[in-house]
């Protein structure tokens, strides 16, 4: 029996392994798609155009902008000149960035904050009718806090409010679209 070439064994070692590994990208991508996996799509709205009175100071205030702003389907009017072409209106009635102490140490120092970011709206059309009453929604974080790592906790505080301002403004857009005109 001739002996096989090693170069061949590592060649045909590797197309196996390569197979084995297309073969359960495929089995995992087809059981997500048999179990009716999808990925988020843009949210349909039931109006095709939309006035706010977003402070342009507000970071809350951009992200929402920027994202009612992809979704395609959907004219955002800031100019108050236009509100008039508006189907609905969306107030900004308040947004609130919280910093509240958490716990302490025994010798009295700061241990832990809850952050905590506050929106609240309403959604009118512009006859008055209240699609969305004043509305509150919240979003929570705890963040450990030490002296010697100040910096870098100052770092963590703020990525947290930006994560927590993303699922405020993802969770008003989910509201805006389960709003329904009269």
């Amino acid at each position: 029996m001739p002996h096989a070439n090693p170069a061949s064994l590592g060649s045909r070692r590797a197309w196996l392994q390569q197979a084995i590994r297309v073969g359960g990208a495929v089995s995992v991508l087809g059981c997500l798609f048999a179990c009716g996996f999808e990925l988020r799509k843009a949210p349909n709205l039931p109006f095709k155009t939309l006035y706010t009175n977003l402070p342009e100071a507000s970071l809350f205030g951009q992200l929402l902008k920027r994202n009612l702003k992809s979704i395609g389907n959907l004219e955002l009017i800031s100019d108050v000149r236009e509100i008039e072409r508006a189907d609905v209106i969306l107030e900004m009635l308040q947004e609130v960035q919280e910093k509240v102490i958490l716990s302490r140490t025994s010798t009295g120092t700061v241990r832990e904050f809850t952050l905590r970011l506050r929106v609240r709206f309403r959604l009118r059309t512009r006859d008055g009718d209240e699609l969305i009453p004043d509305t509150e929604i919240v979003q929570e974080r705890d963040i450990s806090f030490s002296e010697t790592a100040a910096l870098s906790k100052e770092s963590e505080e703020q990525l947290l409010y930006r994560d927590m301002r993303s699922d405020l403004v993802q969770q008003l857009i989910r509201r805006l679209a389960a709003a329904r005109l009269p």
